[in-house]
């Protein structure tokens, strides 16, 4: 039986089959391979960075600037509030700015830890900003709280790149869960 994981696991298969593709933020290239999700993907499409997220939000925008679909990984959403600036300001409203002229459309992959032990990491690892965040963005803030669509939503979010992005929210405690 698929679960939850295997359903992200599949999902970044497919993007990591995507022409030009490039996967941005730490742990994505050493380490757990954004926990083990990012195993298949080609190494070249891999692009490790140190543990700073508007680094990581900002590198990933400008891959887009240059016409790489990117999916950037921020391991928390606690710390995605770090990249905000680059999310909110710059994300979102480049091509406004731009009066059209560049549309750098990113997918922003996040997670909700778990309040469960023995996984709970603590009250800084488990914090839920979707709400807040869309009110903020022009673009889907998209929660992956059904295993059985979290493959067909980030194909989504891939095919709509080309006029906008997207913030997508697993949620840790949904890892095992079965389809």
């Amino acid at each position: 039986m698929a679960t939850y994981k295997d359903e992200l696991t599949r999902a970044m298969d497919f993007l990591g089959r995507q022409e030009n593709m490039r996967f941005v933020g730490y742990n994505v290239k050493y380490g757990s391979k954004a926990n083990g999700t990012l195993v298949n993907v080609p190494t070249d499409t891999l692009i490790e960075t140190p543990v700073a997220e508007n680094l990581v939000a900002g590198l990933g925008i400008g891959y887009a600037l240059r016409g790489h679909p990117v999916l950037t990984w921020i391991e928390r959403f606690d710390f995605m509030l770090n990249a905000f600036d680059a999310i909110i300001n710059h994300a979102d409203k480049i091509n406004q700015l731009s009066e059209g002229e560049f549309s750098p459309n990113v997918i922003f992959r996040t997670i909700v830890g778990s309040k469960k032990k023995p996984l709970f990491t603590g009250a800084t690892h488990v914090q839920d900003f979707s709400d807040q965040l869309q009110t903020m963005v022009d673009f889907p803030v998209v929660r992956l709280v059904d295993p059985k669509l979290v493959y067909l939503q980030y194909e989504r979010a891939f095919s709509n790149l080309s006029t906008q992005s997207a913030v997508m929210v697993e949620y840790r405690e949904l890892y095992d869960a079965v389809l």
